[in-house]
C-alpha cells in the first residue's frame, strides 16, 4: 500500500514580510499575501481527499490550514501536532536576520556553513547553561512524527502544513538527507511537496526491509502565479533547470531504452513544447544536453525561439543498459531472474549484462556537471541542462549527499524541469529549489507522465 504525504509551507506571514526570525514564537501571523497564497493553494488541492491533516499549532500554519480546508470543506480532518513546531532557536527569536548576523556573526556562520553544528547555550534555571543543536533537535523531531504517523495511514492520503524548517527535515529524514545539507532544499511561503511512502511502516524487521520512499515533487510555487522559486537575497551563482526528455513510444510501452537512441513521439514532443511555454517568460542564457536524440531534440524545442548555442555532453548520455535494452520487464525476468528485482531494491549493486553499472553513470554525469559549472562560472545566470531519467536522478543524489542506492527516492518524469541554485557561487553548496515540476504537463500538482522503465 502506497501513502501520499504532500508538505505545504505556511502562506507569507508579518515576520516573513519584515526579515525577521520565528522559530517557535507565535507573535507571527499572515499577512493578505499569506493569506490569498493559502486560498489559493486551497483551488489547487481540488479533488483531493485528505484522510488526515497534520498542523503546526503556531498560529501561521493555522491560518494556512484552516484557509485551505475551509476552501475543500475538510476543516474537520485537522489536527494540530507539536511534533511540526518549526526549528527552535530561542536566542534568535523575533530579532531581524541582520541583528542576529552582527550580534552572533560565528553562530550564524556555523548555521549558513555547517547547520548540524549550530549550537547555543541556553540559560537555566539554577543559573547553568544547556548546550543546544536546534537542527539535530529538529531531525529527531521530524523523524519521531513519521515513525509515529505512518503506521496509521498506510493507503492513505495526509496533508501537512508547517514550516520551512521542519519541513525541510520532514522531506530530509525520509529521504536520508544529513543534517549538515539542511540548507540544500527549499521551502517556499505555500510551496507544495510531495512524498509517496510505500511498503509496511511496522517495527519489525521484515516491514522495515519493505521500506520505501520517492520525492515526487518539492516546492511547486506554479499554482501561486510563480512558476519558478525566486533566487534566495544575493545570489552569486547560476541557476541549472535540468530537464528530463519528453516521453517516447518506449517510455510509454514500458521498453528498457538505455543508449538506443529511440526519438520523442508526438506527445513528447507535446511535453517538449508545454516546457517550452512554461519557461517563455524565463530568460535563459545557456543550453546543454545529452547527445541523444530524445534529450537534444527536447532542449531544442524549449530553445527554439532563443538565439542559444546547444552544446552536447556524450557523459549525460542514459545508463548503458546493455543487454536488457530494447526489452520488457517480463522478457528481463525471464532471461535474467531475481536481477530485476535486484535492480529495484538495491540498484547500487546491480552490473547490466554487457553495459554500465551506477556507478559508471555516476562518474561520468558527475564529471560533466562539473564541467558545466567550470564553463558557466559565477556568472548569476541560468541556463537548462537535458538529460534523462537515471542521469537526472544519479545528479540528483550526487547534489543532495545522497549515494548510488538513492536512486529510486528522486522521481523524474518526462518533460518535467528541476531548479538548482548555486546562491554562494559554484565553490558553495547547491540548494534544489524545485524538483519535479510537471504541473504544466498535467493541469495539477501530482505527476500524471508516463511510468516509462528504468
Amino acid at each position: 500500500m502506497s501513502t501520499r504525504v504532500i508538505i505545504l509551507r505556511h502562506g507569507q506571514s508579518s515576520y516573513n514580510s519584515q526579515g525577521r526570525i520565528q522559530g517557535r514564537s507565535d507573535l507571527s501571523i499572515l499577512t493578505d499575501r499569506g493569506v490569498e497564497d493559502a486560498r489559493l493553494t486551497g483551488e489547487a488541492f481540488q479533488g483531493l481527499n485528505f484522510d488526515k491533516v497534520y498542523c503546526s499549532p503556531l498560529q501561521r500554519a493555522q491560518q494556512t490550514a484552516t484557509t485551505v480546508l475551509t476552501n475543500l470543506g475538510q476543516l474537520d480532518r485537522l489536527q494540530a501536532d507539536n511534533r511540526l513546531l518549526e526549528i527552535d532557536l530561542p536566542l534568535w527569536e523575533t530579532m531581524f536576520n541582520q541583528e542576529v548576523r552582527e550580534k552572533y556573526a560565528e553562530q550564524y556562520q556555523a548555521w549558513k556553513q555547517c547547520p548540524h553544528q549550530l549550537k547555543m547555550s541556553l540559560p537555566q534555571a539554577d543559573g547553568s547553561k544547556r548546550e543546544f543543536f536546534p537542527v539535530l533537535a529538529l531531525y529527531e523531531q521530524a523523524a519521531n512524527f513519521w515513525q509515529e504517523i505512518l503506521p496509521q495511514h498506510q493507503g492513505q492520503t495526509i496533508l501537512i502544513v508547517a514550516h520551512n524548517g521542519i519541513n525541510r527535515a520532514l522531506i530530509s529524514t525520509a529521504l536520508g538527507i544529513k543534517p549538515e545539507m539542511y540548507h540544500s532544499i527549499q521551502q517556499s511561503n505555500c510551496g507544495i511537496s510531495v512524498l509517496n511512502f510505500s511498503g509496511n511502516w511496522g517495527d519489525s524487521p521484515e516491514e522495515q526491509q519493505s521500506r520505501r520512499v520517492q520525492l515526487e515533487s518539492l516546492n511547486q510555487t506554479n499554482h501561486l502565479g510563480q512558476k519558478l522559486p525566486t533566487l534566495r537575497p544575493n545570489n552569486q551563482g547560476p541557476r541549472f533547470l535540468l530537464v528530463r526528455h519528453g516521453e517516447t513510444d518506449w517510455n510509454r510501452a514500458g521498453k528498457f531504452q538505455g543508449q538506443i537512441d529511440v526519438p520523442l513521439n508526438e506527445f513528447g514532443r507535446k511535453q517538449a513544447s508545454l516546457a517550452a511555454e512554461f519557461l517563455k517568460t524565463i530568460h535563459i542564457d545557456f543550453g546543454f544536453t545529452s547527445s541523444m536524440l530524445r534529450p537534444k531534440e527536447t532542449a531544442q524545442i524549449i530553445l527554439q525561439d532563443r538565439n542559444i548555442t546547444l552544446v552536447e555532453d556524450a557523459n549525460l548520455r542514459e545508463i548503458g543498459h546493455g543487454l536488457w535494452e530494447g526489452k520488457y520487464e517480463a522478457e528481463i525476468k525471464a532471461a535474467y531472474p531475481g536481477e530485476l528485482e535486484r535492480w529495484h531494491t538495491h540498484p547500487e549493486s546491480v552490473q547490466m549484462p554487457e553495459g554500465e553499472n551506477l556507478q559508471d553513470v555516476w562518474n561520468r554525469a558527475t564529471a560533466a556537471w562539473q564541467q558545466i559549472l567550470a564553463q558557466v562560472g559565477n556568472q548569476s545566470q541560468t541556463g537548462i541542462v537535458v538529460a534523462h531519467d537515471a542521469t537526472n536522478k544519479v545528479l540528483l543524489c550526487y547534489l543532495l549527499g545522497l549515494g548510488l542506492a538513492d536512486i529510486w527516492k528522486i522521481k523524474q518524469g518526462n518533460g518535467a524541469v528541476t531548479v538548482i541554485d548555486y546562491p554562494e557561487g559554484i565553490e558553495g553548496q547547491p540548494v534544489i529549489q524545485a524538483l519535479n515540476l510537471t504541473s504544466y504537463l498535467s493541469g495539477g500538482i501530482l505527476d500524471r507522465t508516463a511510468a516509462g522503465a528504468l
